[in-house]
């Protein structure tokens, strides 16, 4: 296996997940969709980076460099950035902020410490209090249905969730459902119950979907005949 995965929920209502990985030799994975942006640190070769990153909506080829040891925190949907809109990170504009020390970077003027994998909800806090990261209540909304007890025209809110997010609400549902599905089958569930669990209307509708999400087949999924950039790190359900 070309990259090791380990992952972790976050207590913290910005944070979706905590995950590090790890490489054993250098190849290239596929960097499949996603919805969120995360922060994370590299350390390759003695250095040590922190590079933001935002969602993705196609999946692409990545190099994957020979002993290699990432930490990432991955922001819930409708935390931003204000100094950097999410929309201008989309599709792998990664932004790598100024290294302040061996044990820092630079944001806004400050030197932070690298979050590890163990304090991820203590730098998100500093984040908070710096004004570097905020949260749009509009996405919540959204996506739990309740966008209509808003005070706010559909247009509006369809604006707002995109400026915060950088996709449209659509997208989101494409992109989380085909990481389900691809949970899915790798988990072993067979190919017709996914189409129904993940609410695709039949089998040629879910190959579409993975093959412009994921970059395969529901069966190359299945197989796992190549790496993809997140390993089923939340299972089946």
């Amino acid at each position: 296996m070309l990259l090791h995965f380990e992952d972790r929920p976050s207590e913290s209502p910005l944070v979706e997940r905590v995950w590090r990985s790890r490489s054993e030799c250098a190849g290239v994975f596929t960097s499949v969709v996603q919805s969120h942006w995360e922060m994370v640190v590299t350390r390759l070769r003695g250095r040590t980076t922190l590079t933001v990153r935002g969602p993705e909506t196609r999946p692409t080829p990545a190099e994957c460099p020979a002993d290699g040891e990432w930490i990432g925190v991955r922001f819930k949907l409708g935390t931003f950035m204000p100094q950097l809109p999410t929309r201008q990170l989309i599709d792998r504009h990664d932004v790598e902020l100024p290294q302040a020390s061996e044990r820092a970077f630079w944001l806004g003027g400050f030197a932070l410490e690298y979050p590890s994998f163990e304090n991820a909800e203590a730098f998100v806090r500093r984040l908070v209090q710096g004004g570097w990261i905020g949260r749009e209540p509009v996405v919540d909304a959204a996506l739990n249905g309740g966008a209509r007890g808003l005070d706010l025209s559909a247009r509006s809110v369809q604006r707002r969730f995109l400026r915060a997010t950088g996709l449209t609400l659509g997208a989101h549902r494409q992109i989380e459902r085909a990481r389900r599905a691809t949970n899915l089958l790798a988990s072993g569930v067979p190919i017709l119950d996914v189409v129904h669990r993940a609410g695709y209307f039949d089998q040629a509708h879910l190959t579409r979907s993975l093959r412009r999400l994921i970059g395969q087949t529901p069966g190359q999924v299945a197989r796992r005949e190549s790496q993809l950039s997140f390993l089923y790190k939340t299972g089946p359900s």
